[in-house]
């Protein structure tokens, strides 16, 4: 579930779709389970869980999976899942920051620290990357939702703080505390989001081509495909040329 980088689109055009979809439900009951082992299975209790159901019916994920998810993070079954953030540069100087859960602590980073390396990169400290960055709520919806102006407007009154269009999308940010209100704001004159969730910002963004992109795809990917793997942001930026280059 690559997060907020230009090479997100890229890697799930490329990869197989059956297997990023399966990887991905998988993905999102792991999110749903350690929500509910910390807050309860109740959503309306529970922003996280809020967020995470938010997040499967985005993905189209079955009711029934959702349910599973949800009842075993209330039994006895539910993994022992740690919240693990890793920091690290990636070729080019590139800051990659990545959130895992993880049930053995030692796999996971050795598994994180071997992708870095094997791709040009190397792991740093924790807050090395993550000081240039900003957590904040993430909402999303297709173009054919509303107009520009029509999704602002909706947006400013939701009490969020920016609006845009990105990677074909109204990408609505506010701060973390704001999510929840403006999700359900926002639902009410456009239906569900396509996604809607905490997300890393960079503050400032790197430029990157040629050989250091590929190598910063190939590190992206390697890291997506990991079970541990929740989210990956990194803070490139391409253009339109390179972006089309690496398509191919």
């Amino acid at each position: 579930m690559a997060g907020h980088s230009k090479f997100a689109n890229i890697m799930h055009r490329k990869g197989g779709q059956d297997k990023k979809r399966a990887q991905m439900f998988t993905k999102l009951a792991r999110e749903m389970q350690a929500a509910v082992k910390l807050g309860g299975s109740d959503p309306n209790s529970n922003p996280r869980l809020y967020r995470a159901i938010a997040a499967a019916k985005a993905q189209s994920m079955p009711k029934d999976n959702i349910q599973r998810a949800i009842d075993r993070g209330s039994g006895g079954s539910a993994e022992n899942l740690e919240e693990i953030r890793y920091e690290g540069f990636g070729p080019g100087g590139i800051g990659v920051i990545v959130e895992c859960l993880s049930d053995n602590r030692n796999r996971t980073a050795g598994e994180v620290r071997a992708a870095f390396a094997k791709n040009g990169g190397n792991l740093g400290e924790t807050n090395s990357v993550s000081f240039g960055w900003k957590r904040v709520g993430e909402i999303r919806y297709p173009l054919k939702a509303a107009g520009e102006d029509a999704m602002m407007e909706a947006a400013i009154e939701a009490g969020a703080d920016d609006c845009a269009v990105e990677d074909e999308e109204h990408v609505v940010t506010c701060e973390v505390s704001a999510l929840v209100g403006a999700v359900d704001a926002l639902k009410k004159k456009f239906g569900e989001p396509s996604a809607a969730k905490f997300v890393w910002r960079p503050q400032m963004t790197m430029p990157i081509e040629g050989e250091p992109a590929e190598l910063l795809m190939k590190l992206i990917t390697q890291l997506d495909d990991l079970d541990d793997v929740q989210d990956v942001y990194s803070n490139e930026e391409m253009s339109d040329a390179e972006m089309a280059r690496l398509s191919q």
